[in-house]
């Protein structure tokens, strides 16, 4: 009996019945996932380029303005942990569709926040509620998609969260400058709305899931210690907390000083400079490929010591020389990320998805208390003093991957 238009293309591979690239349903799915990430990163990032507004509207230091992104991306670091567990009850598909449409919801009701303290509040709980995404999301990917096709659909979603990043910055400074931060929070909460629906709508059910119901505590922390035993996944984790910190610290007090004299750029000026993305975007595949050729670590040596010469270079005061440095610095730390990342996958033994919990873990919470502690450096000393504590970071993280490189052939 042929097939109906609307049925699932699917091949079987073992018990496993999974979507084939060139069907509707890996198309859908790899939209879906698109959509998955666009919505996760620019609902999550959209405040970073409004943090002198909020300065302002409210009277807080610059430190205190960066807990608005500080708080998101730190309950994000916890419940990325827990996600993964959660899943394994409720279903991948349910969790990420619960996130996706809390998240938009709780920034539409960021812009109606009367006083500073709710607005941080619900900002916190927008972290909590995004981390069912990026827990879960590469998961789906991997149980359902034919590992011939796993790549692109992989690419496409890693994609999606580059885009949405960057559009959640761009476009909120631009919203902001015309029509004022509230509209602008109200209307990325609006579009990541439509994109959580669309991926209600285009992502097929899971097949290959096995529902788990339970929760076994000691089985996740015996997998956890013993990721942290593992004696080069530790360093590769602090240079996931070292390498996000200063690349958070440099983007969220940049702003600060490229709003003042003698730059005065406004809003829109502002969200621009987001646009540079693309590179870092570029730079984290162009990466990959050279570290498969002439060795990983080599790769992410140099990423991280592109990301301190981007660093120094904004301590220029002519403006083309801070972007460039913007540029340079957000290229290295794509690329280092990239690497570091993937090194996480070939250096864990067994349930790589601890592994990657424990790195996405530093990263976040890297971005959540470095970005804040620069602000006290902003305080004190003003860019220069930013940029310092950046170049101590990096030093570390160049410090950690010498040592994880040792370690890891020693330990091959």
């Amino acid at each position: 009996m042929p097939p109906s238009v609307h049925a699932v293309k699917t091949v079987l591979t073992g018990e496993k019945r999974y979507l084939t690239r060139g069907t509707g349903a890996y198309r859908r799915a790899s939209l879906a996932l698109f959509l998955s990430g666009f919505s996760t990163f620019s609902l999550l990032y959209c405040v970073q380029p409004l943090l002198p507004i909020f300065s302002q509207e409210f009277s807080v230091s610059p430190a205190e303005s960066s807990l608005s992104l500080s708080l998101s991306t730190g309950f994000l670091a916890l419940a990325i942990v827990c996600a993964a567990a959660v899943s394994e009850g409720l279903g991948r598909r349910s969790l990420m569709s619960i996130s996706l449409v809390g998240a938009a919801l709780l920034t539409v009701a960021t812009a109606f926040a009367p006083n500073w303290h709710l607005l941080l509040v619900i900002r916190a709980v927008e972290g909590l509620v995004l981390g069912g995404v990026p827990a879960v999301a590469m998961a789906y990917l991997a149980e359902e998609i034919d590992p011939r096709g796993l790549g692109a659909a992989m690419g496409l979603y890693v994609g999606g969260t580059a885009f949405g990043g960057m559009s959640g910055r761009v476009l909120t400074g631009i919203f902001a400058e015309y029509l004022g931060w509230r509209p602008a929070l109200f209307l990325i909460g609006a579009i990541g709305l439509v994109a959580a629906l669309g991926f209600i709508a285009l992502l097929p059910p899971s097949r290959n899931f096995v529902r788990r119901p339970g929760f076994d505590p000691r089985f996740h922390v015996r997998a956890w210690l013993g990721h942290l035993a593992n004696p080069a996944l530790p360093f590769i984790f602090a240079i996931a907390f070292l390498a996000m910190g200063s690349f958070v610290t440099i983007y969220n007090y940049a702003g600060f000083r490229l709003v003042a004299p003698p730059y005065g750029l406004n809003q829109t000026e502002l969200g621009l400079i987001f646009t540079v993305y693309l590179f870092g975007i570029g730079a984290a595949s162009i990466g990959g490929l050279i570290g498969d050729r002439i060795g990983h670590f080599r790769v992410l040596l140099f990423g991280l010591a592109l990301t301190a010469a981007g660093s120094m270079l904004t301590l220029s005061a002519a403006l083309p020389s801070i972007i460039l440095g913007i540029i340079v610095l957000t290229a290295g730390f794509f690329m280092s990320h990239s690497i570091a990342s993937g090194l996480v996958g070939r250096l864990a033994h067994g349930t790589k998805g601890h592994a990657s919990s424990l790195y996405m873990l530093a990263y976040y919470v890297g971005s959540s208390l470095m970005g804040s502690a620069g602000g006290w450096f902003w305080a004190i000393g003003g860019w220069a003093a930013v940029v310092v504590f950046t170049l101590v970071m990096l030093a570390l993280a160049f410090i950690s991957a010498c040592v994880a490189q040792r370690l890891a052939r020693e330990n091959a």
